[in-house]
């Protein structure tokens, strides 16, 4: 196949942040034809492109469809961006946790084996680092996930290779650092920490932190990862590879609570809650994305925050999605309990 052949790509969770923007890159910036996959349960209808070939398709349940879609589009590349990211929440909604990130994944990952595509691009988590080493983490490290979502994310990069070395699938991992932008969802309470600031300032809540904010984090615009996703199925020599995606500069959790104030020019004191169990310090390297993605930090964290700041108060007040019970309610946070 040369590079000028149209080619179908299909990308799960086209409704959230990662998923919907990319499709608008490959749609704008190539020949190529997005075929999108979402269930609704994090993203919005209203983040699809009107060119993508949508299915409102379940990865745990709708294996026939999935089946159909592969069968029908004739797909070249897979990303699998689905993923519920609620690395906090996910002690205590395990069940769901694994449903979602594993057993959606090997589903997907199957009917691409089935299907021989060309490349499998998965992005994974910065979770699956722990925090039993010294940041910033580097792609030669074994992890060592301290919940269940990292867990997850670690399970399926092993089942890629797996794949790889069983059936000759070929795949490429992205680790992406804390990606926030426009079509962000900010009703999530417990994941997307700048859009939860973001929709406790709209409301006028004072902005939540847990544990004393010295927490250091890199955040990435999602702007600037685009080009290199897509140079992550492009590539050869991205082929078996882990790359880390994001932040070239990490910054506090207050540090950047301070930010999001100075940008929404409130006045709402943020409020310190209980110490929740996560990683205190996590980042990552970035040189390997640069090397193999062309990854280039152009947006800082305060214009990132300023360009999705001017979306957010453009959107409608949608309802605040919460949890009506959880799998374990054991040492749940409080904060989590208020509906």
């Amino acid at each position: 196949m040369n590079e000028y052949e149209k080619r179908n790509i299909l990308i799960t969770g086209v409704a959230g942040l990662l998923g919907s923007r990319l499709a608008e890159w490959i749609l704008n910036n190539t020949n190529h034809n997005v075929i999108g996959i979402d269930d609704f349960s994090g993203g919005y209808v209203e983040n699809i492109d009107d060119r993508v070939i949508f299915y409102n398709l379940d990865l745990v349940v709708d294996i026939k469809l999935l089946e159909k879609v592969f069968n029908l589009h004739k797909i070249d590349t897979v990303y699998h961006m689905a993923a519920y990211a609620a690395e906090g929440l996910s002690p205590f909604i395990r069940r769901f946790n694994y449903k979602s990130n594993i057993i959606a994944s090997v589903n997907l990952i199957n009917e691409s084996i089935n299907n021989n595509i060309r490349r499998f691009v998965f992005t994974s988590s910065m979770a699956v680092y722990g925090d039993r080493q010294k940041p910033p983490f580097n792609e030669d490290m074994i992890p060592h996930p301290i919940d269940p979502y990292g867990v997850a994310k670690y399970a399926v990069e092993q089942d890629l290779k797996c794949a790889h070395d069983h059936h000759g699938l070929e795949y490429t991992i992205i680790r992406p650092h804390n990606v926030y932008g426009i079509k962000q969802n900010i009703w999530d309470r417990y994941r997307n920490v700048l859009g939860i600031w973001m929709y406790q300032i709209m409301n006028n809540k004072n902005p939540t932190i847990f544990g004393d904010g010295l927490q250091k984090r890199a955040f990435s615009y999602v702007d600037d990862t685009l080009e290199p996703m897509w140079n992550a199925s492009q590539r050869d020599s991205c082929i078996g590879e882990i790359i880390n995606l994001g932040g070239i500069q990490e910054h506090s959790i207050k540090e950047s609570c301070e930010i999001v104030r100075k940008v929404t020019e409130t006045t709402l004191e943020p409020i310190y809650m209980e110490t929740r169990y996560e990683a205190k310090y996590a980042w990552s390297t970035w040189e390997k994305s640069v090397n193999l993605l062309d990854f280039s930090h152009n947006i800082d964290l305060e214009e990132g925050i300023s360009k999705m700041w001017s979306w957010a108060q453009e959107q409608p007040n949608r309802e605040r999605f919460s949890w009506k019970s959880f799998e374990i309610e054991k040492d749940v946070h409080e904060q989590w309990r208020k509906k």
